[in-house]
């Protein structure tokens, strides 16, 4: 399987875990710590694809507080971001090298292939922590593993 066919099933399962985690949230009582995390995961999601566009990120919110109600708004629109993105790449276009500053002002670059490995993965990192928070409220962690997401 080509790189790139990787990082799409990648993005289909960020997105697959992330409708998980939502209709969790949505369907327990109010957990502000793991709505945080989720929308910091979402804001990131955001952020990065700015990036890979080649926009300034800096004035985009990283830590903002949302209601679940924005977190569906965008789930789907960072579904729907990364997925014509991905669409429009070749295996090619992974090497390619994208400028962007931080948001401390500090210029970076990375390839494609680096962002989005990075964003599938931060994205699973944040929802551990989330699924850890679920287990020590008494609720039942969501079953968000890749493999789980292939069966």
């Amino acid at each position: 399987m080509a790189y790139l066919e990787t990082i799409q099933s990648m993005f289909k399962h960020l997105h697959w875990a992330n409708q998980r985690i939502l209709e969790t949230l949505q369907n327990s009582e109010e957990n502000k710590q793991a709505n945080n995390l989720f929308s910091h995961t979402l804001h990131a999601e955001n952020v990065w694809y700015t990036r890979l566009k080649g926009a300034d990120s800096s004035h985009l919110p990283i830590w903002a507080e949302v209601s679940l109600e924005s977190c569906v708004e965008m789930v789907n629109q960072n579904h729907h971001n990364y997925a014509e993105f991905l669409s429009m790449l070749s295996n090619i276009d992974l090497d390619q090298l994208v400028s962007y500053k931080n948001s401390k002002g500090t210029e970076f670059q990375d390839s494609i292939r680096d962002i989005l490995t990075h964003v599938a993965l931060h994205g699973q990192y944040h929802r551990g922590q989330i699924n850890q928070l679920l287990r020590a409220s008494d609720l039942e962690p969501i079953n968000v593993d890749f493999i789980t997401f292939k069966r």
